[in-house]
């Protein structure tokens, strides 16, 4: 996608940091899943999720993916050699101190594997789980940056929230000199997003301030009219919640999509009504919508799930993550462990690669429009960004 870099920017993201490495090692996941194990005994795995709470549409895309990945990675048998992979679901709605419980519960029945984590708060909370009892843990949807480096039993399989950031910045090419703002709510959402935005664009050049909303608030014109001031060439909106139509539609009315690139993060197809008129005029960050890539995973995810969404690619590459795992390391989590340090292997989103030195996912991003509107919007990818060149920051394992 060609940006004029005299245009704003919107997006939603979450945290930061800076620089990368790149590993290697290339296979396809089901050209491995042919072995495992010394005995016929199942490989266990447990799968806690948001099947329930605030993110259960999350996990309900995710345990899709999974199922659909866990087909396309045993070419359908749902072994890893003579060995069956038992899965075990949990709910854990969200709450840190549920899927703890869960997880320990698992590990308590001999699961060596544990994967899910819809939620930040989640995963943050089950990955030192992981590495006081040695279990391998695959983070899912959760974006949160911590899970990378947090410790060597712990890898992720959806995307961080400093690869939304870098991919806003796309948008606008070389951020020197650039002014930028940030629309976002009063609250822990919005400073997560304000820092971040000043970590990833403002140390590459750009100057950054913010324009912030209380979150009670349900009449945007001043805010608008503030945006319109401040002539950013970025404009960066962070946004949750029920009154985000009202925003959308009054940023609309003022003329301050029309006098901008509008860049926000895409989310599940279930939220985009919200946008309303305002949809066509904005331009999306995306982790993965519909259509975005072409690749083999991407067409048997499809076959099965029929439209793919937000995070169904986190779950099938969860399932291409246990099956390696089981595959090269057998019972021993130490050699999972290391079968999946520096693995690139074809996901649903093109091509993937965990980092060895913190276990980061190295993956392509997107920038996408909408076209259309309402229930019947269509997004388009503008520009894909490679695994390097959406990378976070390589940072020291922490256990």
């Amino acid at each position: 996608m060609t940006v004029r870099t005299t245009r704003r920017v919107f997006l939603s993201a979450a945290t930061m940091m800076a620089a990368a490495l790149a590993a290697t090692a290339c296979g396809s996941p089901q050209d491995t899943a042919t072995g495992g194990g010394d005995s016929a005994a199942p490989v266990k795995v447990g799968l806690v999720y948001s099947q329930s709470g605030a993110l259960a549409s999350y996990g309900k895309q995710y345990i899709e993916g999974f199922k659909a990945g866990l087909d396309f990675a045993t070419k359908g048998t749902g072994k890893v050699g003579d060995r069956k992979i038992e899965l075990t679901e949990v709910d854990d709605a969200g709450d840190p101190a549920k899927a703890v419980s869960a997880a320990k519960d698992l590990i308590g029945k001999g699961t060596k594997i544990i994967a899910g984590s819809t939620a930040s708060g989640v995963a943050l909370q089950v990955a030192p789980i992981a590495a006081q009892n040695k279990v391998l843990f695959i983070s899912g949807p959760a974006a949160t940056d911590a899970v990378t480096g947090a410790n060597k039993y712990t890898f992720r399989s959806g995307r961080q929230s400093y690869q939304d950031v870098v991919t806003a910045k796309s948008f606008i090419g070389d951020p020197t000199g650039k002014k930028v703002v940030v629309f976002a709510q009063d609250g822990a959402f919005g400073d997560a997003n304000e820092a971040a935005v000043k970590a990833v664009i403002g140390s590459a050049g750009a100057t950054v301030s913010s324009v912030r909303a209380p979150a009670s608030a349900t009449e945007f014109t001043p805010f608008a009219s503030q945006i319109k001031a401040a002539k950013p060439d970025l404009l960066f909106v962070a946004w949750a919640g029920t009154t985000a139509p009202a925003m959308w539609q009054t940023l609309d009315q003022q003329g301050v999509l029309s006098s901008t690139t509008v860049v926000t993060g895409l989310d599940i197809r279930a939220s985009w009504p919200t946008f309303g008129a305002a949809g066509a005029k904005i331009s999306f960050l995306s982790h993965y919508f519909d259509g975005a890539s072409d690749t083999e995973a991407s067409k048997a995810l499809k076959a099965t799930v029929n439209t793919i969404d937000l995070f169904h690619p986190d779950g099938f590459a969860a399932a291409q993550m246990v099956v390696r795992s089981a595959q090269e390391g057998g019972d021993d989590v130490d050699k999972m462990v290391t079968a999946l340090e520096g693995w690139s292997f074809d996901g649903v989103k093109g091509k993937m690669t965990i980092r060895a030195a913190d276990h980061a996912l190295l993956q392509p991003m997107f920038q996408a429009k909408l076209t259309g509107s309402g229930t019947d919007f269509t997004a388009t990818a503008q520009k894909s960004l490679t695994g390097d060149e959406s990378a976070p920051p390589a940072v020291a394992m922490k256990g």
